[in-house]
């Protein structure tokens, strides 16, 4: 059973887009590190490192790499896990539901990766949940729906290499 998601557009950034490749590719470029570090990054950053431990309370770590050659670490909990539908994340615990504080400039969020089968695609929905608006607001003017957006194209493209 999954958990009913409400969306608050106060506190609350949603990209929603139906892409061209079946949920379960959408589902392996979200879940095997070597396909995330091919799209998870809007170019020019890259990640370089990315550790998964797919269950509730697993370790989600990437390492972006800005075009300067600066690495930032985030590491993250995963919270909830459907294969091939729905995977829910946060950076405001560390693994095993530990209480922790984001390690670079997004304020603290959890995302919420919803695929729903659409024909021969997937209706994509990325929510990135707020404590507050003020965290939403600087989340979104730091390029929420472009980066993300980018990001998903990125996803796209290697899911149709795999």
């Amino acid at each position: 059973m999954t958990a009913t998601v409400q969306h608050d557009p106060r506190l609350d950034l949603v990209l929603e887009r139906v892409v061209d490749i079946p949920p379960e590719l959408v589902w392996a470029a979200w879940t095997m590190p070597e396909h995330i570090k091919k799209w998870f990054t809007p170019a020019p950053w890259k990640t370089v490192d990315c550790e998964i431990d797919l269950r509730p309370g697993g370790i989600f770590r990437t390492v972006m790499r800005s075009p300067e050659g600066e690495d930032i670490n985030n590491v993250g909990c995963f919270l909830e896990i459907v294969p091939n539908r729905k995977l829910v994340w946060t950076v405001a615990l560390a693994p095993g539901y530990r209480p922790s504080n984001p390690t670079f400039d997004v304020p603290a969020f959890t995302a919420i990766i919803m695929m729903e089968p659409q024909g021969k695609g997937t209706k994509y929905t990325a929510l990135a949940m707020h404590k507050d608006e003020e965290s939403r607001n600087t989340h979104d003017r730091m390029g929420f729906s472009e980066g993300w957006g980018k990001a998903l194209d990125q996803l796209v493209a290697q899911a149709k290499a795999m």
